[in-house]
């Protein structure tokens, strides 16, 4: 009994402190370690470098596991500062879970290339919602913000709409990608392959 007692009152306290933090900026990397985050496949693709968050190696990706909010999310913006160099792709997943590897299965991906053979842009929403024009430059910083809230997903660049998409009561996906849908779940960052090179400098998250 008192087991049951003092679940339901942890449970309690996880939501008021999400609650208590609706509306304000979290950061969730420290700029020192990846405490809070788990990577897959291969940890050795991510790595901390003065400061910033180095993405580069083997397909890997590294998931938001820390505590804020239980690292669940439904209804919030996510911000990131982004450098890509020539050649790089990565990406950016809302609404995901954990996979110990293969490419996540839950979520939409938001996609971080700017000159990678592959043409969908940074910011366009994975196969979904591709966006073929460049918003940005390779070995630039810039700011890519997500906005999750009810069944509609808005990514920025530098404070610029590139896509607005409202998902449908009964959206259309290949085989495969069926669970690419407006849910709730965790983050996670992409290492895409060897020669792609990503740093984030900042990855922070508001309650909406």
């Amino acid at each position: 009994m008192k087991k049951i007692v003092l679940t339901m009152m942890l449970g309690l306290l996880a939501c008021n402190v999400g609650f208590s933090q609706k509306g304000k900026w979290v950061e969730l990397f420290d700029g020192k370690t990846l405490d809070g985050w788990k990577a897959s496949e291969r940890p050795e693709s991510f790595r901390v470098e003065d400061g910033n968050l180095v993405v580069e190696g083997m397909r890997a990706h590294l998931y938001y596991d820390g505590a804020f909010n239980n690292h669940n999310f439904k209804d919030f913006e996510v911000q990131a500062r982004i450098m890509t160099f020539p050649g790089a792709n990565s990406g950016l997943y809302v609404h995901t879970d954990f996979l110990p590897s293969e490419w996540p299965k839950q979520g939409y991906e938001i996609q971080v290339n700017n000159s990678h053979t592959d043409w969908r842009r940074s910011a366009s929403l994975y196969n979904v919602v591709d966006v073929a024009e460049v918003y940005v430059k390779d070995n630039e910083w810039y700011d890519m913000v997500v906005t999750v809230k009810g069944n509609r997903i808005v990514t920025k660049i530098n404070g610029i709409t590139v896509v607005d998409y409202t998902q449908p009561a009964s959206p259309l996906r290949n085989k495969g990608q069926e669970l690419r849908l407006i849910k709730n779940g965790t983050i996670a960052i992409q290492a895409h392959d060897p020669k792609s090179k990503v740093m984030y400098k900042s990855i922070k998250v508001r309650l909406l």
